[in-house]
This record gives C-alpha cells, structure tokens and sequence, in this order.
C-alpha cells in the first residue's frame, strides 16, 4: 500500500513507511518558480520526515550558464524563503549537498548529452542504483520534446533492475486533439507505467481521504447514488488574479486551466465505482471509466449548460484589482474566460439524472475549493401541523482548502416547548484529530512517484476522457465568440449568470464563504 492510502507523517515517520528507493531526481525548468517555491520545499520536508533516501541526487537543468555551486546556493535562499516550517540547516545543507546542475535548451541534443555524463557521475558518487526520476517543470509546449528526446537518447530505457519515471505537469494538452497526440508522443518512448502526470490538488489530505471515506465507511456508499444524491457541487474559487500570466493564460482561459484536471479528478473520486482492489491500476481504471461516462453535448446543449466569464475592475479584499482585458498582454477584445460555470450530466447507473455542477474563476471574493453532496429532501408530511414551514438542506462538504474539513449539515430541534427545527454542521478537521505539518502538497505525490505508486496519477485514457467530455464546450464558446461572455466584478461570488444556469432546475449555489 503506498503513501495515497496514509496521511502524509510530517515529522515524524511510523516503521510501516519506508525511505523512498535510491534515486537521482532531474527537474527540466529548474530556474522557475515551480522548483523553487514548491518542490525544493516539497524534497526538504521529506528530508525531515525520513522519507527522502540517504542514496539521493538532484540534478537542474535550465537554460541559464549557472555554476553547480550557484544553483546550490539559489536554491538554499529561495528553501528559506518558502519553506513551510523553520529550515532545519543541517538537514537543508546535507539536501544541498546532493545537488548540481546541468545548463541546455530542450530541443538541443547536446542537453541531454552533457545530462548522461552528469547522470553517469553521481550515480557513482552517490550510489543511487541507476534509478532517475525525471520531472518536466517547464512550459506545456516542451513536454512533448523533452520526452522524446529523454526516451530516444535512451535516458529512459530501464535496464539492470533500474527504474526511469517521467513527470508531466499539467495542463496535459489544451484540447481533446493535443492531449492525444502528446499521450501518443510521449507513449511512443516510454511504457504508460514509467509516465505520471500530475496534479498537486491530489496531494490535498481531503482529496486523498474521498477513497477512504467512501469506501472504509458502511454509512455512506449505500446512499451514494441516485436515489439519495439530488445534485453535486464542486468549487473551484480562487482571489488571485490574473497577475503577470496575461499572455499565457490569455490563451489558455479557466476551462482548459481549470477543469479536465482538478476539477475532474475531484469528480472522478467522488463519482468512480468501487474499485476491486486498492491499486493503482484498478483505481485509475474507475476513474477514467467514470469520465468516460460524462454525457458528451451537442453543441447547443453546451451553451445552455455552460456560462463563462470575464472579471472587471473591483476590490478583492481592501486590494483593489483592475479588469482582466487591462491586464499587461491580455488582448483588449479578448474572450477569454477566467470563469466558467458547468452543468454535466453522467450516463450510468450510479449517477444517471443527477446533476454536477461545476464552478472555478479568478478575482472572486474567498479562496475555496470544495465538494458538497447535496441529499434529497427528507419527507414534509409528518411536520404539516407543527410550525416548521422549512426543512434545512442536507449537504455533506468535502473542503480541500483553506481549511481541510469534512462537515455534514443535517436537521435538529430547536430547544424549547414547540417544534421548531434547523440546520446544524458537524465539522471533522484534520488539525483537530491529526498532527501533520504544513506541507507543499507535494510531498505525497514526489514520494509516491520514487516507490512507484501511481494511484495518485493519471492514466492516458483518463486525461483523454476528460478533454473528451469538455471539448464540445471548447467548440461551442469558439463558435460563438464574443456572444454569450458573461462579466462579474473582482472581488464577487462570480456572474448572475451562474445563479441562472443553476436556479433554473430549482437549486442554488453554496455561497463562497
């Protein structure tokens, strides 16, 4: 059973989970914001938990003419600066110690040349068996080149009992034909079981926990279907804007940035049936079957189940935000949406007519990502004659951020002479129950892809899925144009629109809290 079954240990490490297996890591991008703020936190918090290998190398490679000793130096000033606990400088210098670096482009063969010397080298040095763990930091439009040129320079190949892993970060393509020809690139080199694609949201302890509470819980699987569950909500809201990404994410938008990841893992979870066993191959094969049952739109279907949105000028918190067409590289007539609302529909047994409703945008007043079951409403009858003219809803919250909590609102009495009943909140937080330490989230994922577990991980047919299902949104929004581009303020719980789209069936959002 690997780390996706065990909350992740912090400080302290039980005897059942053992160190990671002797590996050489190499982050493609290494002068980004992505190594430097979350994964030389993310190997340092392993470091202390005992759960990095003492046979450990990590290797940089960047365009940049930096000397090893430089790099080293960087990443320690930058370790102190987004560390999620104090830096423990005997544990951070013997980190450092392990690390060098490698300069090159990614489409110059030469790279990975001067990258199979330097592999070569600390392999002997530091004794890590021939494993490397290879991790693609970089942006989307190189995946595809650096995998092939990693698998055709035979980097990859695993011989002698040695391993050769490759992680991909999202966004994994930007439509349904893009992530089909990169999935196929990429398979072209590599065996699916050396590629892990991943997705820091499943290195969240609520996301993880979805698995265990399904399916290590009598109470709930029973009434986890159609007969109990009138609808489902999951929120993606985020107060950060756009920032300095104009260019990028202007060709990007909130869909294809958003949705057939996190969002749709969060669904696959909470949606797939019970797998026959607790592996990744059985785990992943729900997943994607859960995805692939997502009922596909026509194209007008799209637009009426679908809104997108811009946010304007306004005020997140005292802060106040410009409108997204002023921000620096965004077109000033641009359709891209930085919100999106989605109403979707699953075509099995499980699910059928009970609708998802999906919600993620930019500049919106609270910071939350969560998952609300909302159950049927209870019978009326036996209350006509007391004073109860309303039943509370019940909604069962699954919160990934800001604060991890599982609450369950249900009805109760009232103290005093007279029937009178409201909603009440059991909460469960993971900081009242459980010691763990502030973490990167990803921590778990890094861990899980140096012992091979790759429940945590997307397969081919599972990220294909997921385009499969939003694609006819992608056509339809192009399609149309600017016609049909909703506007919200900053600093909102997003457009009316998207109170529309869902009061239309007689439900309602949760507010943004």
């Amino acid at each position: 059973m690997g780390a996706a079954a065990r909350r992740w240990l912090g400080m302290t490490v039980k005897s059942s989970v053992r160190p990671a297996d002797p590996c050489c890591f190499v982050v493609f991008g290494a002068s980004g914001d992505l190594t430097h703020r979350l994964l030389i936190p993310a190997l340092y918090n392993l470091a202390v938990g005992g759960l990095l290998p003492e046979p450990f190398s990590l290797v940089g490679v960047a365009r940049d003419d930096v000397p090893s000793e430089a790099f080293r130096k960087q990443l320690g000033a930058t370790l102190r600066q987004f560390a999620t606990r104090p830096v423990d400088d005997v544990v951070a210098d013997r980190l450092l110690a392990c690390v060098s670096y490698v300069r090159g482009a990614a489409d110059d063969p030469e790279t990975y040349e001067r990258l199979r010397q330097e592999l070569e080298r600390v392999e002997s040095v530091r004794s890590t068996r021939g494993n490397r763990l290879f991790y693609l930091a970089t942006p989307p439009g190189v995946f595809g080149p650096i995998g092939c040129h990693l698998g055709r320079s035979g980097l990859t190949r695993e011989k002698n009992g040695a391993w050769r892993r490759l992680i991909v970060e999202k966004p994994f393509g930007t439509d349904l034909r893009s992530a089909s020809a990169l999935n196929h690139d990429l398979l072209q080199v590599l065996d699916e079981h050396q590629i892990y694609r991943i997705d820091h949201y499943l290195g969240k302890e609520t996301v993880q926990n979805i698995l265990v509470l399904r399916f290590a819980n009598g109470l709930f699987e029973p009434i986890w279907n159609r007969q109990h569950i009138d609808h489902m909500q999951i929120t993606v809201a985020e107060t950060l804007t756009v920032a300095r990404r104009g260019r990028s994410y202007d060709t990007m938008g909130a869909l294809r940035d958003m949705v057939p990841n996190h969002l749709f893992q969060l669904l696959s979870l909470v949606a797939m049936e019970p797998p026959a066993r607790f592996d990744a191959q059985a785990v992943r094969s729900e997943k994607a079957e859960v995805l692939d049952a997502v009922q596909v739109p026509s194209e007008a279907e799209a637009l009426r189940n679908s809104v997108r949105a811009q946010y304007t000028h306004g005020h997140v918190g005292n802060q106040p935000v410009e409108g997204y067409r002023a921000t620096k590289d965004v077109k000033a007539d641009s359709t891209t949406e930085t919100y999106v609302a989605l109403k979707l529909l699953i075509d099995n047994w499980r699910w059928a007519g009970v609708p998802i409703y999906l919600r993620t945008g930019k500049a919106l007043k609270e910071r939350v990502t969560e998952i609300a079951i909302k159950f049927k409403q209870a019978p009326f009858a036996m209350f006509r004659d007391t004073p109860v003219d309303r039943l509370a809803e019940n909604f069962l919250v699954l919160r990934v951020q800001p604060d991890e909590c599982i609450a369950l609102q249900f009805n109760a009495k009232v103290p005093g002479p007279t029937v009178a009943i409201d909603g009440v909140d059991m909460t469960f937080k993971y900081q009242d129950y459980f010691d763990a330490a502030p973490s990167t989230g990803y921590e778990t994922l890094i861990y899980d892809c140096m012992i091979g577990d790759a429940i945590l991980f997307q397969r081919a047919d599972g990220i294909e899925a997921g385009w499969r299902a939003v694609q006819p949104f992608l056509d339809a929004w192009r399609h149309a144009g600017a016609r049909g581009l909703a506007y919200y303020p900053a600093g909102s719980s997003g457009p009316t629109e998207a109170e529309e789209l869902i009061q239309r069936d007689g439900r309602r959002w949760r507010p943004i809290l």
